[in-house]
């Protein structure tokens, strides 16, 4: 069973993913990652508590090694007593160099600390808080074993026809003008499937993705083809994305890929991962999937 995150929780970040990670502890959905506003060159140091409740322990933890990173992580676990359901159990938090200690009584909203640029992310990884919950029997220092995660918001599902206009770039990625947010801050909202639902996931630079809030579909229900533009992207088991063997292109040029999320901001726009091409303001390109496999 799912463990609904409920709207006062998800509502002080601009975006989310479920998928969007190389990480185990993302397979299922069993973790989320939390953006806070960010700064224009995509970093912010503020890391507001997603729960309410008592900090059972805090510790540092060895990150893998990257040049633009420091050796460690950090650790927060927290015995929740809210918001709404997430009462008795522990949530597992990461990335948050802390500023509170064991038995500090911390409120939703608080700050836990500054969040760190750990070697956990990719390059064109925004500084985020990682989270999973735990039953209180369970062991919560283990990198799997959270529960699965649901967004307790209404997500909008924005129809994307594959092209847009670069208006920002970084050295890893570039952003376009589309989908544009019908009503920034109010609701959160992702690309559409071609057949419903919000897309998540880095595709295809992570093993799979997710489908958020598709008609008819729950966690147990059989495989679905999935597709975007009448692109064949994998095949859906429940919510979950095995991604095919696909190649993303922008312009006819494969890239990297197409970052997935579910998001707020006025920002929002197609992600493109490109670490090894670079693309112009005001740029126009054309992004399509090509895959192994015939859907027809």
């Amino acid at each position: 069973m799912a463990v609904t995150l409920p709207e006062p929780l998800l509502a002080q970040y601009q975006r989310f993913s479920l998928y969007n990670s190389p990480y185990p502890a993302h397979d299922e959905g069993c973790a989320i990652d939390l953006y806070p506003g960010t700064l224009r060159d995509g970093r912010t140091s503020t890391a507001p508590s997603p729960v309410s409740g008592t900090v059972l322990e805090t510790r540092a933890v060895r990150a893998p090694p990257k040049p633009y990173a420091p050796e460690h992580d950090h650790l927060i676990l927290v015995d929740c007593d809210g918001p709404g359901d997430l009462e008795g159990l522990t949530a597992r938090i990461l990335h948050v160099a802390p500023a509170v200690e064991a038995g500090d009584r911390v409120e939703r909203g608080d700050s836990l600390g500054e969040l760190v640029r750990a070697g956990f992310f990719a390059p064109w990884v925004d500084n985020h808080l990682h989270v999973g919950l735990r039953r209180p029997d369970q062991n919560p220092h283990r990198a799997s074993g959270s529960l699965p995660l649901e967004p307790g918001v209404e997500l909008r599902a924005l129809e994307w026809d594959g092209t847009g206009t670069v208006v920002s770039t970084r050295a890893t990625y570039a952003v376009l003008d589309a989908p544009i947010h019908p009503a920034p801050g109010e609701a959160f909202v992702g690309v559409r499937a071609d057949r419903g639902g919000v897309l998540d996931g880095g595709l295809p630079h992570y093993d799979g993705g997710g489908v958020h809030q598709r008609s008819g579909i729950a966690l147990e229900d059989e495989s679905v083809p999935i597709s975007l533009n009448g692109d064949r992207l994998g095949v859906a088991q429940g919510r979950t994305i095995a991604w095919d063997d696909v190649v993303v292109t922008a312009n006819d040029e494969a890239i990297t890929g197409l970052s997935l999320f579910c998001a707020r901001d006025a920002d929002f726009g197609a992600k493109l991962i490109c670490p090894d091409r670079s693309f112009d303001i005001g740029e126009r390109v054309r992004v399509r999937v090509r895959s192994s496999v015939d859907d027809r």
